[in-house]
């Protein structure tokens, strides 16, 4: 029984296409005029485009967050890890910059407007210059609700219309100029970027920001033995205190014993019961003080560390690039789309170029 052979598909030529090509070319070369206008006007939209364009400023940050007392599922968590597996997303983390609450944290709206309430220059807040360089203060005093310049004092309380604007000025940084990133999924560290028109107002919101959120994390940490310490401090100098009245009162009554008649047992009595006084009340303050340095000892330890890794030094990186670059590519947009529309709508054409 032979055997079927198939046939072979045929080559690949050029030949069909070089036609197509060429008479594509020559109409290129026809509609110059065209496509030269084009250019010309493409040049000309990018240079527009580059002026009218406001320059911003990126202010970047990255940190690290540093627990104090490691978790006890740390050895099974590194050992998932090796296979895909992420276990601290899965039983969730208790720390309040632990693990991606960071994300949201640094996204607060407390936070923000926090910061926004903060001194610029001497004279106008955050929340000013933004609402300024936004050209927002403008748009609310052309409007019928508004019809005036608001303006956000530092230190000052708000009236309600202040509250209102300042929200939509959080909303719309929180939308457009904030960004916080966890640029490795397995390592503990993240970036936060704030870009804005205003180069100086990038860099404080972003070091501010970092350094509100900071304070809250640690507070909040520490609250409960901050409280304890505290409470116990005051305790050790109201006792020190009565210690010291006391340990002068027994000093004066044994002196009295020295000069006091052996028949009257009073004298003795008092002063057996000041030296006794004095035993527990040194006592209690020795057990209060111990606790005391326990409790800051574990205060201490239970203290996170943010520590911030790049700072954003000026001059800050900028969205700015150079005039012929935007010129350039205008033209090279104008040109390509000239090309395309050639193509659809140039006439006739050979066979199969369509």
């Amino acid at each position: 029984m032979q055997s079927k052979i198939l046939p072979e598909d045929p080559a690949f030529e050029t030949k069909p296409y070089q036609a197509q090509i060429q008479a594509f070319i020559s109409l290129l070369l026809a509609k110059w005029k065209f496509l030269f206008t084009l250019a010309v006007i493409g040049f000309g939209g990018g240079l527009i485009y580059h002026w009218a364009k406001p320059v911003e400023y990126i202010a970047r940050t990255s940190f690290v967050v540093e627990e104090s007392k490691a978790g006890s599922g740390n050895l099974m968590s590194a050992l998932a890890g090796q296979f895909g597996f992420d276990l601290g997303s899965l039983s969730g983390t208790s720390g309040v910059l632990a693990g991606d609450n960071v994300l949201q944290l640094l996204k607060s709206g407390t936070l923000i407007k926090q910061t926004l309430l903060t001194d610029y220059d001497g004279k106008r807040s955050l929340a000013d210059v933004y609402a300024e360089t936004e050209d927002l203060k403008k748009k609310w005093e052309g409007k019928k609700k508004v019809g005036k310049w608001i303006d956000f004092p530092v230190g000052k309380k708000m009236d309600r219309l202040q509250d209102s604007l300042l929200k939509i000025v959080v909303k719309k940084i929180t939308e457009k100029n904030l960004s916080v990133l966890k640029p490795d999924r397995k390592l503990g560290f993240f970036e936060l970027s704030v870009i804005s028109k205003d180069e100086n107002f990038s860099q404080l919101f972003c070091t501010r920001l970092l350094k509100v959120a900071t304070d809250f994390y640690v507070n909040t940490k520490t609250r409960r033995l901050q409280s304890n310490v505290l409470r116990l401090q005051a305790k050790a100098d109201s006792l020190e205190l009565m210690l010291n009245r006391k340990t002068y009162s027994t000093a004066e009554t044994n002196k009295l014993l020295l000069n006091v008649n052996p028949v009257y047992a009073a004298p003795t009595v008092s002063a057996e019961i000041s030296s006794r006084d004095k035993y527990v009340q040194s006592t209690i303050y020795g057990e209060i003080i111990k606790n005391l340095e326990i409790s800051k000892t574990a205060m201490i330890q239970e203290t996170p560390t943010v520590q911030v890794v790049d700072y954003p030094d000026l001059p800050l990186n900028s969205t700015e690039e150079n005039w012929w670059v935007k010129a350039l590519s205008g033209m090279l947009a104008a040109f390509i789309a000239g090309g395309i529309w050639l193509f659809l709508t140039g006439g006739e054409w050979p066979r199969g170029m369509r």
